[in-house]
């Protein structure tokens, strides 16, 4: 069991200092990391205006090469703070994934993908946070069932990832019609 970095998972409310401290941890981010870097994205929950979240800042941040990132990011984001989690790789292939103030209270995570790897996955954050931007109606549901998952998960982070997968997908899904209709009436 993965426990949450500072015991029970707390589900607040909206902050709207969210994306200037994404911001700020974006430019930190670009400093130290520099040519590796194509882009940063605010993603998840923190990135939904509105939406009720863990106090986590997700940053997609998308570089040229996995590889070279391995080789060459790692020291650079322990310098500010950031422990790789090594343990998932093994199930999130194709993603070097951090944590700031481990043990915890955590601040800040770092996904560092490829933009272009066939998985997908990069897409697929993106696809579900504009939907969600887009979408008040979804925003307020995901918040009730957010709050409800971590009341039911204590510190148990799979369980709270879990309760929340069938609406992810499902929203994801819903999602990827939009994105085709649209698509068809330009």
């Amino acid at each position: 069991m993965e426990r949450y970095g500072s015991g029970q998972i707390k589900v607040v409310e909206y902050d709207l200092n969210w994306p200037a401290m994404f911001d700020q941890e974006r430019e930190k981010l670009e400093s130290v990391l520099g040519e590796l870097v194509v882009t940063i994205e605010h993603m998840g929950s923190t990135a939904v205006p509105g939406l009720a979240a863990k106090p986590v800042i997700d940053l997609l941040v998308g570089v040229r090469s996995l590889n070279e990132a391995r080789l060459r990011c790692i020291d650079p984001l322990q310098s500010l703070g950031y422990s790789h989690i090594t343990d998932y790789e093994a199930w999130l292939p194709g993603e070097l994934f951090f944590r700031k103030r481990v043990p915890g209270p955590w601040t800040h995570h770092v996904h560092m993908m490829e933009p272009s790897d066939s998985r997908g996955r990069w897409d697929e954050f993106l696809l579900f946070r504009d939907y969600l931007r887009g979408h008040p109606e979804a925003v307020s549901e995901y918040a009730e069932l957010k709050r409800s998952a971590a009341v039911t998960a204590g510190d148990d982070i799979e369980i709270y990832r879990s309760a929340k997968n069938a609406f992810v997908e499902a929203t994801k899904a819903k999602a990827r019609t939009e994105r085709r209709l649209i698509r068809r009436s330009d």
